[in-house]
């Protein structure tokens, strides 16, 4: 998760789709908002199902045009030949 928000964070959409899962990952990923400052992350909880699935809940806070934004989401992560992948998230309202 910390990797997927430094990429986030400098725009390395590149690691971002090639960490997230095959059957989810959408063909592109659009550039960040003009202005977009990320804050921080607060990983809030992780836990894993089995050995190769496994949640992890965040908030992670940004600024855009002088206005801050919170993302909380548990997202789902798999497993497979031994890397980590991104499957999905829930928002947290």
């Amino acid at each position: 998760m910390r990797s997927r928000y430094s990429a986030f964070v400098l725009d390395r959409r590149d690691y971002l789709l090639d960490t997230w899962h095959p059957d989810t990952r959408p063909q592109d990923l659009p550039p960040p908002e003009p202005g977009l400052r990320w804050l921080g992350l607060e990983v809030k909880a992780h836990a894993l199902s089995d050995a190769d699935h496994g949640t992890v809940e965040f908030v992670a806070r940004s600024k855009i045009a002088g206005r801050a934004h919170r993302l909380h989401e548990t997202s789902r992560f798999v497993r497979e030949n031994g890397r980590w992948y991104y499957l999905d998230g829930d928002f947290a309202r």
